[in-house]
């Protein structure tokens, strides 16, 4: 009969010589054990995704990379409050009400209350629906690993949190940041290998997810960028679900007709590396709000202003717009400018030619960037079509804009 890991498990745990113990598990604990795949009659069961858009999923690590003090801890806050309570506070789909463990390293105590308390009034979440399903804790100057005289050492806070998680029985636990849950060398790739391992079997153990957020490099962290976060490349290997959050770019702000000043309070969510499931195609915004708590004293009047987050969509493009005045647009387009001249999508184009200005002349509402978006979208899916043509005021060939009237929105 082929050694199972319970066999060797009972076996092991018979022997009383610990030289004996010390020998068995170079050899028959270590066994490699092998499945014949002819005899997977029943159906594997389906991954324990928690939240929608792919965030957390039983028995994987995940990993949230953004820059500091861009709303990481908000977002993910808001999320686990979303889990606990099993409402979509979030915007994005809970596939199971969970119990979730939150592990702050680097905020105390009290501060971990106040951003709970501004999710919860923010998005009205009364205490009883999170009662015994979301738990905290700050410890410090606790590690999951750490380096003694050179060498890599299992630290306590590994055993103290199995502790944990085999009294709360939680379904995702999260330890935030990365950085300061150990103290070995993020740059080195075989001591954060040994990290990722370590946070790994957690998740595989215990069927949980393990979520942990990670600082990015200095400078610009581009969105979907999997290499944007600090350290050494094991760190992103290490989890199967990475996600970077960035703030909304000046070029987006103007897409968007949001005020520049503003733009920082958007964030955007995008895919890094799904190894598990298909990458969602758009990115996911959420919109920072400050929320006062309302615990003003004598002393401090205005009490505190603590931010969580909101979802957001971005405005559409064809919204509001019906088919009358798109083809009232791409027929203007189409006849072209008294002079003989035709309209032009580049960049470079005066105003008297530029094809987006005909958009926003039938749809004042639309943005500069939101007319180009449109125009650009035509050009792409063939409605319109740029060819060259003669220019008679220039005297020159140039390119110019016609309508496919097969392709025309009906």
């Amino acid at each position: 009969m082929p050694l199972s890991s319970d066999n060797i498990k009972a076996i092991f745990d018979a022997l009383e010589d610990d030289e004996d113990k010390a020998d068995y598990t170079g050899s028959e604990l270590n066994t490699l054990e092998v499945f014949d795949a002819g005899d997977d009659v029943d159906l594997p069961p389906p991954r324990g995704l928690l939240l929608g858009g792919n965030q957390f999923a039983r028995g994987f690590l995940s990993s949230l990379i953004a820059p500091g003090a861009v709303g990481k801890t908000s977002l993910r806050n808001a999320q686990f409050v979303s889990l606990a309570s099993g409402r979509a506070l979030t915007g994005q789909h809970i596939f199971r009400r969970c119990r979730v463990l939150m592990l702050s390293l680097e905020d105390g105590v009290v501060e971990i209350r106040r951003r709970i308390l501004a999710c919860r009034l923010h998005h009205r979440v009364e205490l009883d629906e999170i009662k015994d399903w979301l738990f905290y804790a700050a410890p410090k100057g606790l590690r999951l690993a750490e380096l003694h005289r050179g060498s890599i050492k299992i630290g306590s806070l590994r055993d103290q949190l199995r502790i944990q998680i085999e009294k709360l029985q939680p379904d995702i636990v999260s330890l935030d940041p990365l950085v300061k849950a150990h103290s070995l060398d993020e740059n080195n790739n075989g001591q954060m290998d040994f990290l990722g391992d370590l946070l790994a079997s957690l998740a595989e153990d215990y069927d949980i997810a393990v979520e942990v957020p990670h600082h990015a490099r200095k400078g610009l962290t581009s969105p979907g960028d999997v290499d944007s976060g600090r350290g050494a490349s094991a760190i992103a290997n290490a989890a199967r679900l990475v996600f970077t959050l960035t703030q909304m770019s000046e070029d987006e702000a103007k897409l968007f007709g949001i005020d520049p000043i503003d733009r920082r309070q958007y964030l955007r969510l995008d895919n890094a590396k799904v190894n598990i499931a298909r990458p969602s195609l758009k990115a996911t915004w959420f919109k920072l709000v400050s929320i006062n708590l309302d615990n003003r004293t004598d002393e401090y009047p205005y009490g505190d202003e603590v931010q969580t987050v909101e979802p957001w969509s971005p405005p559409e493009l064809w919204k509001n717009v019906s088919s009358v005045t798109l083809n009232a647009i791409l027929t203007e387009i189409d006849a072209g400018l008294p002079d003989g001249q035709r309209y032009s999508d580049s960049a470079t184009a005066g105003d008297d030619k530029a094809a987006w200005r005909v958009v926003q002349k039938h749809c004042h509402d639309h943005t500069e960037g939101q007319c180009r978006e449109i125009i650009k979208a035509w050009v792409k899916n063939g409605l319109l079509v740029s060819e060259t043509y003669y220019n008679k005021v220039e005297r020159k060939d140039r390119k110019g804009l016609r309508v496919d009237n097969t392709k025309r929105p009906t």
